[in-house]
């Protein structure tokens, strides 16, 4: 089975959190404070890898968390960070945001690494709130917690050679005569219902050739399945356009060639500037005068200046068309990676501040500004909340909540956090 797109759930670890820890020992029974930090959280990182041709394994697993970081130590020690999540894909899958539908990154090449999301900063521990005036902090900070984003991948196959023409007209049996590939081949249309990569070999060197299905008129606009398969074309250098001269499905070849450029130029501005070669199948079912007819009118109607005549069955015209197909893509450079339209993906909200009403008249506020603010709060501990209460004044929350009305006496819900507001 093929998959290509397919939309799944990713998060990066949580920070762990700081220690509060003092110092003992026989010497030093009571020594200062030496708690350590959190680690921090794994990151989650997509890698591009030869080994992968589909994205059927994410049908399976859709889901993928990072580990957290561990908690802080006594004696100043680190937590250890939590584990990467690395996410193995196809080269040539595309990363987009499904909130936005633009594109995050373009993973184009083998080994290529993309870091989607990063972990979460670990807390610090309460030696690192040690000063002259806090000689003895009984509080620690804890890790930022991280949330679950989604994203679809998308795979657009990277291949050399792109094998484009109507069902039957022989794209299957030509990619298995001049490369590795075995596909499926059957005489009904359709037989082909996923792009068959196969490695060809010529003169000592090597390409890529990708048999793209399902195109038929209409497909970018979604009639048939040519529309989820004409994405595998963006990426090929060069388009090898497969004509049945012998006309044996009953088509006219003339009419298959102009529909199916017409498909590709809808679906992209970008297709129609791809070289093409124009490769005449199934010669072999005609005679000598027969052919030479029917390719005169081809090429009256069409105005092309070049093409190859070849039968699959027989072999006549492969190791000609293979040394032509080489010959072009020594002229054509590859194409170069998809521009990335988002690239703060991971963007962390740490300014926002919202204030609330409640149904008895209280207050709530909330926002990333807030979070991090809470995260080293210690309602317990007295010198952490006056902290507290100083940074709320600094950030300006008091006098917002003025405006919306505070008034002492008034309850204020920061988190989990619930106070009685006293000028």
């Amino acid at each position: 089975m093929f998959l290509d797109r397919v939309k799944i759930s990713i998060k990066a670890g949580n920070g762990g959190k700081g220690s509060t820890s003092f110092l003992r020992t026989k010497l030093t029974a009571n020594g200062g404070p030496d708690g350590g930090d959190g680690g921090k959280g794994g990151d989650v990182i997509f890698k591009a890898t030869d080994e992968m041709n589909t994205l059927l394994p994410f049908r399976y697993k859709k889901k993928f968390v990072a580990g957290d970081g561990e908690d802080g130590h006594q004696k100043n020690q680190t937590g250890h960070n939590g584990k990467t999540e690395l996410i193995l894909v196809p080269t040539g899958t595309v990363l987009i945001n499904p909130q936005t539908n633009k594109i995050v990154a373009d993973l184009n090449e083998n080994g290529q690494e993309f870091i989607a999301l990063k972990g979460g900063a670990g807390g610090h521990g309460n030696a690192y709130y040690k000063s002259s005036i806090k000689q003895a902090p009984s509080f620690s900070q804890t890790g930022e917690v991280t949330s679950l984003k989604e994203i679809i991948l998308e795979l657009k196959t990277i291949a050399d050679v792109g094998l484009v023409g109507f069902p039957n007209v022989g794209k299957s049996t030509l990619l298995s005569v001049i490369s590795n590939a075995n596909p499926k081949i059957a005489n009904y249309p359709f037989t082909t219902i996923y792009p068959n990569l196969g490695v060809c070999e010529v003169l000592g060197e090597t390409f890529v050739v990708a048999d793209i299905p399902g195109l038929i008129e209409g497909a970018s606009e979604g009639l048939g399945l040519g529309h989820y398969f004409l994405k595998h074309v963006e990426r090929v250098r060069l388009i090898v356009h497969l004509i049945d001269i012998s006309e044996s499905e009953g088509r006219s070849a003339i009419k298959d060639y102009e529909i199916i450029n017409q498909e590709l130029a809808k679906y992209s501005a970008d297709l129609p500037k791809t070289k093409q070669i124009i490769v005449f199948s199934k010669c072999d079912l005609l005679s000598e005068e027969e052919l030479k007819s029917k390719i005169e009118s081809f090429v009256k109607a069409t105005k092309i200046k070049e093409y190859y005549c070849i039968s699959s069955y027989s072999r006549t015209g492969i190791e000609e068309l293979k040394k032509k197909i080489l010959e072009n893509l020594k002229k054509i450079p590859k194409k170069p990676a998809l521009a990335v339209e988002e690239d703060d993906f991971d963007k962390k909200d740490n300014s926002s501040i919202k204030i609330t009403r409640t149904d008895d008249g209280g207050f709530v506020v909330s926002g990333g500004r807030i979070d991090s603010l809470i995260r080293g709060v210690v309602l317990t501990d007295q010198l952490s909340f006056a902290y507290f209460q100083t940074r709320l004044k600094e950030m300006g929350i008091i006098d917002m909540l003025k405006e919306k009305g505070l008034k002492e006496g008034d309850s204020v819900t920061i988190k989990d956090i619930t106070f009685e507001y006293i000028e």
